[in-house]
């Protein structure tokens, strides 16, 4: 049979208290008492009982990950670096995606008994702030947002400037010569906060670098996909007016464009080059290799987890924003 806490206080000759104390962590308890109680531990083999934890504390040690698309490499590297942070501070991690799907973002905040099994949620979402709100009013989850949204002091934010990282990926463009500098990903002004920051970012770098804004150097990308990407770049290329440069917002959209020059009998960066955002590792080893804007995701992961522990602690705690770096890395593309 599993050890429990009365055969750990036994061998260590301690009360039961006590060796509930260490094991969830409590800190007044003396160095003396505590190695005792960590060596009974260790010889008996003891592990805690997740069910009893959480029926006496109300925790259950989970925190869930819940993005759009866990087969896009930026959020497969997020949830990766997620984990880890929330290793080092004892929680397990639940990945759910949402599939660009706002009703499914709702049943996951609002997902009633569902909710129990995790103590915080750092989301990424699709939905407005009106309806994040609305949806975590209902629920009451301790709740840390992911990526471009506006701070309103109501949630703890983690997420980089995309204005700025847009407009350092076109001014880079613009200062190796370029002139007619495209881009790929642009979506309707209703639609996620993230293309309509990086098309401010865009057009903030080519008007600081004297450059016109034309509106049929841009193209849409429902996804951010390399398929979308090269479909866009088709178009682009077949245009009366085509780019010698295109600005695309996300490594996968220029992973798509890059093919799409190739096949228009193109080189790049010789006769276009291009820029994505996210430094995914293929585009580290791709030919010519990607020029990107790096997003730190180690430093996004830990700072989330951080802020949705101290939540977890503080219910009623100011809400803060945490800006996360960006680099710009030029490589062969461009």
């Amino acid at each position: 049979m599993p050890a429990t806490l009365r055969d750990v206080a036994e061998r260590a000759s301690v009360s039961i208290r006590t060796v509930s104390n260490v094991v969830s962590g409590y800190e007044h308890v003396s160095d003396r008492m505590r190695a005792r109680v960590l060596k009974a531990i260790d010889e008996l083999d003891y592990r805690p009982n997740p069910v009893a934890r959480t029926l006496r504390t109300g925790r259950t040690g989970v925190l869930a990950l819940v993005v759009p698309e866990i087969d896009v490499p930026y959020f497969s590297q997020l949830a990766r670096d997620v984990i880890n942070a929330a290793g080092e501070l004892g929680y397990r991690v639940m990945i759910d995606q949402t599939g660009h799907d706002h009703q499914r973002e709702r049943e996951l905040l609002t997902g009633g008994d569902r909710t129990m099994l995790f103590d915080g949620i750092l989301f990424s979402p699709l939905v407005t702030q009106a309806e994040l709100r609305e949806m975590n009013a209902r629920s009451g989850m301790p709740l840390v947002l992911l990526g471009e949204h506006d701070f309103d002091g109501r949630f703890d934010h983690v997420a980089i400037d995309n204005v700025q990282a847009a407009a350092d990926a076109v001014l880079h463009l613009a200062a190796a010569g370029r002139t007619r500098i495209g881009a790929i990903g642009t979506q309707p002004a209703e639609g996620y906060a993230t293309p309509q920051q990086r098309t401010a970012g865009y057009r903030q770098a080519l008007a600081a670098a004297g450059l016109d804004f034309v509106p049929s150097l841009t193209r849409p990308a429902a996804h951010y996909s390399r398929a979308d990407g090269y479909t866009a770049a088709r178009e682009l290329l077949a245009s009366a007016e085509a780019p010698d440069a295109i600005f695309c917002y996300s490594d996968l959209l220029a992973m798509g464009a890059m093919r799409a020059v190739f096949d228009a009998g193109l080189r790049v960066p010789d006769d276009i080059a291009i820029v994505g955002i996210d430094d995914i590792e293929e585009g580290r080893y791709s030919r010519p290799s990607l020029s990107t804007v790096s997003l730190d995701t180690p430093f996004i992961a830990a700072q989330a987890v951080a802020r949705i522990a101290e939540r977890i602690d503080d219910p009623d705690r100011e809400a803060v924003e945490v800006v996360a770096p960006h680099r710009l890395i030029v490589r062969e593309s461009s």
